[in-house]
């Protein structure tokens, strides 16, 4: 854990109670005296550093020691196009592709995407949250949504398409946006729309699931 996310974060003094404090004393087994780190949801490139004063089995009392600027961010912004798909699958790599640096994920409304699919997006928030508490990112995945897949493509005209066919994907191509298909792939009316953008494969002969193309993709930046 890097730090803690608390709305008290920047106070003199906080407290803790309930399951955050089983997770400091009887998880963590932080004692007295100890030195937390803690951060703001509203600005998390400030880091609170807390000395634990007093735990008395149902409550821990913290005292603010100094508190320093600290943005912790991937090096390289990559923006996914996801083709929508299950947001239960979503929200299980959600994790990874936080941790991985992801700065941006919009999803698409494609020919083969499933309609009655509705994403919440406060849910993936939350996932996020405890995701950055363990690996120190500083900032939280921005989602948007586009109706179409030309829509996307207008609005992003530098996008590389992960599909079959075209070159394969090389290790040290710039992806700063990359589109990745649903279940089922791309429908043919949605693959003419590629003339003027870069399609790629991986090396792998396996065919990967979208989430598993999502993961591979992002690890590229790491």
């Amino acid at each position: 854990m890097k730090f803690i996310l608390s709305c008290d974060a920047g106070k003199p003094q906080l407290s803790l109670s309930g399951d955050e404090y089983k997770y400091i004393i009887k998880v963590r087994r932080h004692v007295v005296g100890d030195i937390i780190a803690f951060r703001h949801r509203s600005s998390l490139s400030e880091e609170y550093h807390y000395r634990l004063e007093h735990a008395d089995g149902r409550r821990a009392d913290f005292i603010l020691e100094k508190h320093h600027h600290a943005p912790c961010e991937a090096t390289k912004k990559m923006h996914i196009g996801w083709c929508v798909i299950d947001p239960k699958t979503v929200e299980k790599v959600l994790p990874m592709l936080t941790e991985m640096g992801v700065s941006r994920i919009t999803f698409i409304q494609c020919h083969r995407s499933q309609r009655n699919f509705r994403f919440d997006f406060d849910r993936f928030d939350r996932i996020m949250e405890s995701s950055i508490m363990q690996c120190g990112r500083t900032s939280l995945i921005e989602f948007s949504e586009a109706s179409s897949l030309e829509e996307f493509l207008n609005a992003h005209p530098q996008s590389v398409i992960l599909d079959f066919g075209g070159e394969e994907l090389n290790s040290a191509e710039p992806l700063e946006t990359v589109v990745i298909g649903c279940e089922g792939g791309f429908h043919e009316s949605e693959r003419e729309l590629f003339a003027h953008h870069r399609i790629r494969h991986f090396s792998s002969p396996m065919i990967l699931r979208s989430e598993s193309a999502a993961v591979a993709v992002a690890s590229r930046h790491l």
